[in-house]
């Protein structure tokens, strides 16, 4: 056996749930995280607005904190895991920080914190609005300076088995399929908003982690939970749309509707800072009533100095990409597919229904985020439940010592992999999206929902049952049909 191919632990993503798990793991562990494309590209890299938490507080608490995500949520958070998440919040924010993550501060040398749809007090903390890739380059560098951990990039991950000592996994790297064995594995790979036309994910958010979950009998859990962000950029021409943070309605924003009329007050009482879903649904309503998708977020009532200092990375995509000046001019928006709350079933240490195999960040379903996430507790989530998968894992390795077999005795599963398999037809992964998009958008379509689960049907179990390339257009269009097979099949 290689032993070069074994480790303690495979961790698949790296995002923020994933790297900052590799952090929390003791360094006498042999580590391996992959990507499935070049390290930064991930969704906590595109996260704008922040992390929500309540650390050194002036006006604020952890009870303050927790309504706000019960009611955002519904009111069906899961209390033991929305528990974790907000008292263990101070701590990691305190971690960061060492490992060198620059929030902003006011002008008295403060960490500022500002505001964001559903939350009650300022607590959310920020690096201007690119707090996602401020965080994930900080805990990249981290991740580098530790010998125990290999990175590999371009990594595509084709398959999990279970085996008597742990996991192999089946990863392609340049074309070439090996296989690597582990005592643990974490799932790390994020969202599924390709699986609609539009959304605000990175091109790998395909879902893979949580089919490759299910495949091998993990429970899933509300897996139709799905978040539709309000204020994407509505430009109409990419599948990847530029996300307009929650924090530019926290500093004041207006939401204006085809007149030109701020339209909010007919709707909810909070306004503009009402939680994601409350907003989304309130576009789609005014929508229909003025038989027009023109919508638009106005801060040009704002000092222009405070909006291009407060908002740069924003400011600048706008000017160079659609010759927009947001200190002057209403920048078009619409909802489009952001988030999923559920994903794998967790507990409260994130671990599946498997053992040894755990689940961290949006691919999981911990429940703390209820039936609609609140804003800047998913990065929250990530970190939290990151570390909370390290520990477990920490723990359960250290009562084994006396048992466990050394890395050259780990067992290796057989995959059975057919060069020459042809590849899959043209087009099904484009036929997914634009299923999920009439079906299962901000208001569901109940007749469009029973069409399309049919013929999802149809694809995964040609995909499942066919002899096709395991390349990265099977491995997605597979996991593109899982999921819309699992959101469909909750729906109807």
């Amino acid at each position: 056996m290689n032993t070069d191919k074994n480790y303690d632990v495979i961790i698949a993503g790296t995002g923020a749930g994933g790297l900052y798990s590799a952090l929390n793991l003791p360094s006498d562990m042999k580590i391996l995280l992959i990507t499935k494309r070049e390290l930064i590209l991930c969704n906590s890299a595109l996260a704008q607005g922040g992390i929500a938490a309540v650390y050194k507080p002036v006006d604020d608490n952890i009870r303050l904190h927790t309504n706000d995500t019960l009611i955002a949520g519904g009111f069906k958070n899961n209390p033991d895991s929305l528990n974790i998440l907000v008292t263990e919040a101070a701590h990691e924010i305190e971690t960061i920080i060492s490992l060198g993550v620059d929030f902003d501060k006011d002008e008295n040398g403060n960490l500022h914190r500002t505001l964001e749809g559903g939350h009650c007090r300022n607590r959310i903390f920020h690096h201007k609005d690119s707090t996602g890739f401020e965080l994930t380059t900080k805990l990249q560098a981290a991740v580098k300076t530790r010998p125990n951990i290999d990175v590999a990039e371009n990594a595509l991950l084709c398959k999990i088995a279970k085996t008597g000592t742990g996991f192999s996994a089946d990863i392609c790297i340049n074309d070439e399929h090996m296989t690597y064995n582990s005592r643990y594995f974490i799932l790390a790979t994020g969202g599924i908003g390709r699986v609609y036309d539009y959304t605000t994910n990175s091109a790998i958010a395909t879902g893979d982690g949580i089919t490759f979950a299910y495949e091998m009998g993990a429970n899933i859990k509300n897996l139709s939970l799905v978040q539709f962000h309000p204020t994407a950029f509505n430009d109409k021409h990419t599948r990847e749309c530029f996300l307009i943070s929650e924090s530019v309605r926290g500093e004041g924003a207006y939401l204006l509707n085809c007149d030109g009329e701020r339209f909010m007050q007919n709707y909810d009482e909070r306004l503009e800072l009402a939680p994601r879903d409350v907003v989304s649904h309130a576009i789609i309503m005014e929508s229909r009533r003025t038989n027009s998708d023109s919508f638009y977020l106005d801060i040009t009532h704002k000092d222009p100095e405070f909006v291009r200092n407060r908002f740069p990375m924003i400011y600048k995509y706008l000017l160079e990409h659609a010759g927009i000046d947001m200190t002057k001019d209403r920048i078009p928006i619409y909802p489009c597919q952001h988030y999923l709350m559920g994903g794998i079933n967790v507990n409260t240490s994130s671990q599946t229904s498997i053992n040894g195999l755990y689940a961290v960040g949006e691919c999981s379903h911990t429940g703390v985020h209820g039936n609609n996430r609140l804003a800047s507790n998913s990065l929250l989530e990530a970190l939290v439940f990151g570390r909370q998968a390290a520990l477990d894992i920490t723990k359960k390795y250290e009562e084994s010592a006396d048992k466990r077999v050394s890395l050259d005795k780990l067992e290796a599963a057989e995959f059975n992999i057919d060069p020459n398999a042809p590849e899959i037809p043209h087009g099904l992964r484009t036929e997914i999206r634009h299923i999920m998009q009439k079906s299962y958008f901000v208001i569901p379509n109940m007749q469009e929902a029973l069409k399309g689960f049919e013929r999802i049907s149809e694809i995964k179990r040609m995909l499942n049952e066919g002899n096709y390339k395991t390349d990265h257009n099977y491995v997605e269009a597979k996991s593109l049909a899982t999921v819309a097979y699992l959101i469909l099949k909750e729906v109807i």
